[in-house]
């Protein structure tokens, strides 16, 4: 009640918004703490719009970010729970027409770089929406550290100095993968930027090299029992485990990557003819049979599980909003918790891929071959499919080991 007061007579933020907003988030299933610490969020954010004259037709992205920048002298956990609260916020104001949305000239420039990077990635090079996620934050962070506080692109940022200056400085101390996937970014933001006319020749040489020794190991892969105590870890009596355990089905007889299983719509799931649609890298869309342990453990999860959501996602998050899981590491973590579960040590980055690599190893192992493996997995190169040729090398290896030293032959030859 004291927080719906203080929002009114601030004048910040009229307080009729503010409760159709946690209204609409209530109906969300969002808890009455979340919502409690929600409306607090608002409160603070109200006076302080207030104390600086700045009207609710002027809210906007710069306004909730130099809130956040005085924010953070505060307290960097307060801004954390805070960020996605003004976000949704902003976003049912627009949603509602209570404020314009954002033109591309109303943007800041490197919100209109970035934007239109975003694009190229899309539409001209054709990346899937989860591969956006992977490279997008490393130029955003690059954009952010060359501008100035009113969103302007600082003169020297795309020069070749500026560019390996910046990764060599933020890719200290980053595993080989990070740093490679960030070499990759720069390059491509490099190469757009020569494209666009930003600069007067393609700079991604500037971007120092990331060696990355093709097929130079062993896949990490988990065997057939290591797989089959993770599913058994998972709690069926709770529908978060009904959700997990058909997730590690989908992992563990399909070799579904994470992306794949997020992307899953309620659409794709073919009943009748015992099909499931797959979204897969690179824009592809396949069908694989479904076999009907996964089908049962999906269609149990559905009924028993999943619950109302408008979204037609198949698997949900667990709190609200009741969407669809955030992205690839929301598999990730279903897998740690399941190798928590199972007594087994922490998996490191990528443990959902393990799934997938112990697949093809158990089906190289009972005599597949490099083309049926790769029909399974879906690839589209032979050199993607092409490592698991060293697991049948390395067995061989194995077991001419275990028999001992090779016996020499000598062969008599007719003078």
């Amino acid at each position: 009640m004291n927080a719906t007061r203080t929002v009114s007579e601030s004048g910040g933020l009229p307080a009729h918004h503010i409760d159709a907003f946690l209204d609409r988030l209530r109906t969300a299933h969002y808890s009455e703490v979340s919502l409690r610490k929600k409306r607090r969020v608002l409160c603070v954010f109200s006076g302080w719009m207030k104390n600086r004259n700045i009207d609710l037709i002027d809210l906007d992205e710069s306004v909730t970010a130099r809130f956040m920048n005085r924010m953070i002298d505060a307290s960097r956990d307060r801004v954390q729970r805070a960020r996605p609260t003004l976000r949704q916020f902003l976003a049912y104001l627009r949603a509602e027409a209570i404020v314009c949305s954002p033109t591309l000239g109303g943007q800041s420039e490197i919100a209109r770089i970035y934007r239109r990077y975003l694009d190229h990635l899309r539409q001209d090079r054709g990346l899937a929406k989860n591969s956006l996620l992977v490279y997008g934050p490393f130029i955003r962070d690059f954009l952010d550290s060359h501008s100035a506080n009113d969103g302007t692109i600082l003169a020297d940022a795309f020069c070749a100095v500026t560019i390996r200056d910046h990764f060599l400085t933020y890719s200290e101390g980053r595993s080989a993968e990070y740093t490679r996937l960030m070499a990759v970014a720069l390059r491509s933001f490099c190469h757009f930027l020569f494209l666009r006319g930003d600069t007067a020749r393609d700079l991604y040489e500037s971007v120092p090299s990331v060696r990355k020794w093709r097929q130079s190991t062993v896949p990490t892969f988990l065997t057939p029992e290591q797989q089959e105590a993770l599913i058994a870890s998972a709690d069926r009596s709770t529908p978060t485990g009904r959700r997990d355990y058909a997730i590690l089905l989908l992992l563990a007889r399909l070799g579904l990557r994470a992306g794949e299983i997020v992307a899953m719509q309620l659409d794709d799931i073919h009943w009748r003819s015992g099909e499931l649609v797959v979204h897969g890298k690179g824009q592809m869309v396949e069908h694989v049979p479904l076999p009907s342990e996964v089908g049962a453990a999906i269609a149990t999860y559905l009924r028993d599980g999943r619950g109302a959501s408008a979204s037609r996602h198949v698997f949900l998050r667990r709190l609200a909003p009741r969407v669809g899981l955030a992205g690839p590491a929301a598999i990730g973590k279903i897998v740690c918790q399941a190798f928590a579960r199972a007594g087994f040590r922490p998996a490191c980055r990528g443990s959902a891929h393990l799934f997938r690599h112990g697949l093809a190893t158990t089906m190289i192992r009972h005599g597949a071959s490099i083309a049926e493996i790769a029909e399974v997995l879906r690839h589209r190169s032979p050199d993607s499919t092409a490592i698991y040729a060293k697991v049948a090398f390395e067995d061989l290896a194995r077991g001419s080991r275990a028999r001992g030293p090779r016996r020499e032959v000598q062969y008599d030859f007719d003078p």
